[in-house]
């Protein structure tokens, strides 16, 4: 019940962590989450028009806050596009977690954080390369090469963990930079611990 503002990790080469989290949340708690989506995202036709259709909103912080001060729950990839295409090698291990911004949105809207964390998605289509050169043509953050044409049935463990308070700093929280990167920071290892523990118990990733 309530707002909340979800942090998850990013991975699976293409977005399909998050249409995973918006249907375990839909189902499981009867919740519609709003999904932020970078600038890429809406500079393609067509996957514009889809991702807004899905119900997902433009990372802009302004609405964001209002998401949240009516109620919604929103959830955010701290790691950016860069988490989605960061490869195979890197599956599972988290990059730094922006500047924190996420952080100062949850303040402004006294909303809690809750961490998210993604077991499933690294492995549907593996990424073993990244076709630069053509990523800068077209201005794009990476361009992959997949060993697969369609999606490899991965098993998948979807964990929230317990709320992170954040009305009690209240807006002017987002003034002490120290604290917005040590919460960040929090969260991300939170994140992380709860990968790892996910892994632990999914053994496989597809037996």
């Amino acid at each position: 019940e309530g707002p909340a503002l979800l942090a998850s990790n990013h991975s699976g080469t293409f977005p399909v962590d998050g249409a995973m989290l918006k249907v375990a949340i839909l189902v499981e708690h009867g919740r519609n989450p709003w999904f932020l989506a970078g600038d890429t995202v809406f500079k393609v036709p067509g996957l514009r028009e889809l991702t807004t259709a899905a119900g997902n909103a433009r990372a802009d912080r302004e609405s964001t806050v209002e998401l949240l001060r009516r109620g919604e729950v929103v959830g955010v990839f701290p790691e950016g596009e860069k988490g989605i295409g960061k490869g195979w090698k890197q599956r599972y291990r988290l990059l730094r977690f922006g500047r924190g911004g996420f952080v100062e949105t949850a303040m402004l809207a006294g909303a809690p954080i809750v961490p998210t964390a993604v077991v499933g998605a690294e492995e549907v289509f593996p990424m073993v390369g990244n076709l630069g050169f053509v990523a800068r043509r077209l201005g794009l953050p990476y361009v992959p090469v997949v060993l697969n044409p369609l999606p490899l049935p991965s098993k998948w463990i979807i964990q929230f963990g317990e709320p992170i308070p954040t009305a009690h700093y209240g807006p002017e929280g987002v003034e002490d930079r120290q604290l917005v990167l040590e919460l960040s920071e929090l969260v991300r290892q939170t994140v992380q611990s709860m990968l790892l523990d996910g892994l632990s118990r999914r053994r496989t990733p597809f037996f």
